[in-house]
């Protein structure tokens, strides 16, 4: 069993203002994947402290093997998602945000301005994704293969 948490950054998401269409893409297409358990959701404002929380508790807590994040990984002076994540993490994971913007790049040229990283806190895979719908989907269209087997290695 993989147990998932999908995390949307989002101001006027958090307002209730916008519809979550990047999380719910992000949920239908990790159900794809064997044994995967949607165990952790939430919607919260772009707040570093309140972005590094949430991730603390989902990875120590609710021990959650996965956590997808979207949004708040541009350029723009709220973006602080990667800052956040690089606080909680151990360990960075390099290459699967280097595989993500390499495939984002393929599709677009505007790929090369996201600042998402990923990485690893105890037994938890923590990875940021775009905020659009589109990107989120190209994105874990590269990366899903490769999840569950990077799951179990932790």
């Amino acid at each position: 069993m993989i147990s998932i948490g999908v995390l949307t950054i989002s101001d006027s998401g958090a307002k209730g203002a916008r519809e979550d269409t990047s999380g719910e893409r992000i949920r239908a297409m990790v159900t794809q994947l064997s044994g995967a358990v949607l165990s952790a959701g939430a919607i919260i404002p772009d707040e570093r402290e309140q972005i590094e929380a949430t991730l603390r508790e989902w990875s120590d807590e609710k021990q959650v093997n996965l956590i997808l994040t979207t949004g708040g990984t541009g350029l723009a002076p709220r973006d602080v998602t990667p800052e956040a994540t690089k606080a909680v993490i151990e360990r960075e994971a390099p290459g699967i945000a280097e595989a993500m913007r390499a495939f984002s790049l393929q599709q677009t040229p505007f790929g090369m301005l996201s600042r998402g990283v990923a990485g690893t806190r105890g037994h938890t895979l923590i990875i940021n994704l775009p905020g659009s719908p589109k990107a989120v989907q190209e994105c874990l269209e590269c990366i899903l293969p490769v999840l569950p087997h990077a799951v179990n290695l932790l």
